[in-house]
C-alpha cells in the first residue's frame, strides 16, 4: 500500500453510507421494540462492523475505515432508540393518541446533533489521553482488525455474519412460537409466604433477553440477581405480608400489585441516588477534559502546527456555530408544542426554560454517559438514571414557571411539556454516550475523527427518520401499559417499563403526589449499596464490583425481564470461562456476541413484523393456532426448546472458532 493511501485512507464512501444506513433503518426499528418491551437497548457497534466486512469484502479497494465509517452510522440506532425510554410517556398520559412524525423526529435529530457537538471536545481528553478502557469501542476495532488484514479474518468476517443470521434466525423462531400460542411467552410461578405474604419469579421466553445478558457480562448479570433477590425475595414478601390481599386475590395478582405500586418506586430511588453519586464522581474529570481539550486547541492555533489526521475533530469553532443554530429549531420544536393548548399564552418562558434546559442539562447528560461508556460500555451506561434524574429536573423548572396559573388542564400541558423537552435531553445523553465509544474504535483503526463525527450525524438523521413511524406502528398495533389505547388493535400493550417510570415521576414533582417516601426508602438503599460497590472494589482492587444502577433496575423491572438476562450474563461467563484457555478462544467469544447480537435482532424484528400483521389483519393475536396445549406444556416446550437452541449455538461458536483459526 503506498504512503498516500496510508495518509489518506479511503473512509467516507457512498456505498458505506448506503450500507451504513441500511444497517441503521434494520436496528434502529429492532431496539425501539426491545426497549418499548424491556427497557433495555443494545450495542450496535460490533453486529455492524461485522455485517459491513461481510458485504464490503466483496470490494476490493475497501478499507477498515471505511468498515469503521459505516458501523459508526449504524452504532446510531443503538442508541438514539433509548428516547423510547421517555417518548411513550406522552401517550400514556394521554396528551398524544398517535406519534406525530415531524414533533418526533425534530426532538431526535436535535437532542442527536447536539449530543455529537457536546462531545467533540471531549475526545482527546477522555479518548485519545484516557485510560478508561471502553470495552466496546476496543471490542468493534478489534473485530475490524481481525475482520480486514489478513484471510483469516476474512473468513471470520463470513463466519461472524453467519453466526448473526443463526441467532436471528433462531429468536425470530422461538418468538413465531409464542405468537402461535405453540410455547409460553412467560414462563411464572408465584406462591405465599407464610399467613399473608405473596411473591414469585417469572422468566420471558426470550432469547433477545439472554443475548442481552451474555453482551452486559457477569458483573452486571450479578448485581441484577442481588436486585432479584432484594425486589422478590425481600421486599415484594415482606409488603405483602404488611397489606394483606382482599379475599379471593391470589399469591400472583397480590405480589404484582405490591411489586408495581411500592417496589417499583423503591428500585427508582435505588436508580436516582445511584446515578447521582456516579454523576458528582465524574464532576473533576469532566471538568478537566474540557479543559484540557481547550487547551489542546489553543496551543495548535497558537503554534500554527499541522494536526495530525488521525487528531482532526469537527473544528471547534464549527461545533459552537452549530450547537447556537440548532437552538433555533429547538426553540421552534418547543413552541410548535405549547400552541393549542392550555400553556400558548406561556410559551415564550416556557420556551426560554426549556431551551436552556436542553443547553445546560444536556452538556452535562452527554458527558456523564461518555465518560460511563468508557468507563463501563455504552449497553451499561446509566441511560435510566440520566432519564431520571432529567425528567425530575425539567418538571420542576417548568412546574415553577407554570405555578401561577396551575390547574388540571395546566398541570397536564406541563406534565406533556416536561417529557418532551426530557426527550430532547436524553437523545444528547445517549448520542453522546454513542459518540466517544465510536471514537475510541476509530483511534484503535487510525480513523480521522471528524469523518467519524460527521458519519455519526447521518446515522441520527436516519435513525430519527425510522423511531416515529415505529413507535406509531406499535402504538396503534399493541399500545402501552397505563395510556389509554383507543385505537390499539391487540389486548396485550407493551410495557414500556421505563417511559412508564419517567411519567410517574413527571405527574407527581408537577402534581405535588410524587411517592417521596418511596423513593427516600430506595435512595437508603442506594447509598448503602454504593458504600457496598466501593468497599468492594476496594478490598479487591478493582477486580470485582456491584454496580448500583445494575441492582436498581432489577428492582425496578419486572423480573420476567431480568431473570433470563440474569441467565444470559451466567451462561456467557462460563462460556468464555470453557474456551478460554483454546487457541480458538478468542474467536469463540467474538462468535458468541454476534449470535447473541443476532438473538436481540431477530426476535425484535419479528415483533415489529408482527405489529405490522395485526395492524393488517385487524386481530390481537393473528398467528394463535388453536391447540390443547395447556400453559404448563407450552412452558415446557419454552424451556427445551431454549436448552437446545442456547446450548446448540454455544457449541456452534466453539467449533466454528475453531475452523476459522485453523
Amino acid at each position: 500500500m503506498n504512503s498516500a493511501a496510508l495518509s489518506n485512507p479511503r473512509e467516507i464512501t457512498i456505498r458505506g453510507i448506503f450500507l451504513g444506513i441500511l444497517i441503521t433503518l434494520v436496528f434502529t426499528a429492532a431496539q425501539v421494540y426491545l426497549g418499548l418491551k424491556v427497557g433495555l437497548t443494545f450495542a450496535t457497534s460490533i453486529p455492524a462492523a461485522v455485517i459491513s466486512m461481510a458485504l464490503l469484502s466483496a470490494f476490493k479497494n475497501a478499507t477498515i475505515q471505511e468498515n469503521n465509517i459505516v458501523q459508526t452510522i449504524a452504532s446510531a440506532a443503538g442508541t438514539l432508540a433509548s428516547v423510547i425510554f421517555v417518548l411513550p410517556g406522552l401517550l400514556m398520559v394521554g396528551w398524544w393518541a398517535h406519534v406525530p412524525f415531524w414533533p418526533t423526529f425534530g426532538a431526535c435529530a436535535i437532542g442527536g446533533v447536539l449530543g455529537v457537538m457536546y462531545t467533540v471536545p471531549l475526545r482527546r481528553a477522555l479518548v485519545s489521553q484516557s485510560t478508561l478502557p471502553y470495552p466496546e469501542g476496543v471490542a468493534a476495532a478489534e473485530v475490524l482488525k481481525v475482520g480486514t488484514a489478513t484471510r483469516e479474518g476474512a473468513k471470520e468476517g463470513k463466519a461472524g455474519l453467519q453466526a448473526v443470521l443463526l441467532g436471528a434466525i433462531a429468536s425470530a423462531v422461538m418468538a413465531l412460537g409464542a405468537a402461535a400460542k405453540l410455547m409460553a411467552a412467560e414462563l411464572t410461578f408465584y406462591f405465599r409466604t407464610g399467613a399473608a405474604g405473596a411473591t414469585g419469579i417469572g422468566a420471558a421466553g426470550s432469547l433477545a433477553l439472554i443475548g442481552a445478558g451474555h453482551l452486559m457480562g457477569i458483573t452486571v448479570g450479578v448485581a441484577m440477581l442481588a436486585g432479584l433477590v432484594i425486589a422478590w425475595g425481600i421486599l415484594v414478601p415482606w409488603l405483602t405480608a404488611l397489606a394483606p390481599a382482599a379475599a379471593g386475590v391470589g399469591a400472583e395478582a397480590h405480589a404484582l400489585a405490591i411489586w408495581s405500586k411500592e417496589v417499583r418506586m423503591i428500585g427508582a430511588g435505588v436508580i436516582g441516588v445511584a446515578a447521582i453519586i456516579t454523576l458528582a464522581g465524574l464532576a473533576k474529570p469532566i471538568i478537566g477534559g474540557l479543559k484540557s481539550a481547550m487547551d489542546t486547541a489553543r496551543r495548535a492555533k497558537l503554534d500554527g502546527a499541522v494536526i495530525d489526521r488521525t487528531e482532526q475533530d469537527i473544528p471547534i469553532f464549527m461545533v459552537g456555530l452549530v450547537t447556537l443554530l440548532a437552538m433555533v429549531p429547538a426553540g421552534w420544536l418547543l413552541f410548535s408544542f405549547l400552541q393549542g393548548g392550555p400553556l400558548a399564552s406561556m410559551s415564550l418562558p416556557l420556551v426560554a426554560v426549556g431551551v436552556g434546559y436542553i443547553l445546560v442539562a444536556g452538556v452535562f447528560a452527554a458527558a456523564v454517559c461518555g465518560y460511563m461508556a468508557g468507563l463501563i460500555g455504552s449497553s451499561n451506561s446509566p441511560v435510566s438514571g440520566i432519564a431520571i434524574l432529567a425528567i425530575l429536573g425539567a418538571a420542576l423548572i417548568v412546574g415553577m414557571v407554570g405555578r401561577s396559573v396551575m390547574g388540571p388542564q395546566v398541570a397536564h400541558a406541563l406534565i406533556a411539556y416536561a417529557l418532551f423537552v426530557t426527550t430532547v435531553v436524553l437523545a444528547v445523553a445517549v448520542i453522546g454516550n454513542d459518540n466517544l465509544q465510536d471514537l475510541k474504535t476509530g483511534q484503535l483503526v487510525n480513523a480521522t475523527p471528524w469523518k467519524q463525527q460527521v458519519a455519526l450525524l447521518i446515522g441520527v438523521f436516519a435513525g430519527s427518520c425510522v423511531v416515529p413511524p415505529v413507535l406509531e406502528l406499535l402504538n396503534h398495533a399493541n399500545g402501552f401499559v397505563g395510556a389509554p389505547n383507543l385505537d390499539s388493535i391487540s389486548d396485550q400493550p407493551l410495557a414500556a417499563p421505563q417511559a412508564l417510570l419517567i411519567s410517574t415521576l413527571a405527574k407527581g414533582v408537577i402534581g405535588g403526589d410524587l411517592e417521596w417516601g418511596l423513593l427516600g426508602y430506595g435512595a437508603l438503599i442506594g447509598l448503602g449499596l454504593v458504600l457496598i460497590n466501593f468497599f468492594l472494589k476496594k478490598s479487591s482492587n478493582d477486580k470485582y464490583s456491584l454496580p448500583p444502577l445494575g441492582v436498581g433496575l432489577a428492582i425496578y423491572l419486572p423480573s420476567a425481564v431480568i431473570t433470563p438476562v440474569v441467565l444470559g450474563a451466567v451462561l456467557g461467563y462460563y462460556f468464555e470461562k470453557s474456551v478460554g484457555n483454546s487457541p480458538a478462544g478468542e474467536t469463540a467469544k467474538r462468535l458468541a456476541v454476534l449470535i447473541m447480537s443476532g438473538f436481540i435482532v431477530g426476535e425484535s424484528l419479528f415483533n415489529v413484523a408482527l405489529a405490522g400483521l395485526i395492524v393488517v389483519s385487524g386481530e390481537g393475536e393473528p398467528l394463535a393456532i388453536a391447540t390443547s396445549l395447556t400453559a404448563a406444556h407450552t412452558m415446557l416446550v419454552s424451556l427445551v426448546v431454549g436448552v437446545v437452541v442456547v446450548t446448540g449455538l454455544y457449541r456452534w461458536a466453539g467449533q466454528r472458532g475453531k475452523d476459522v483459526t485453523a
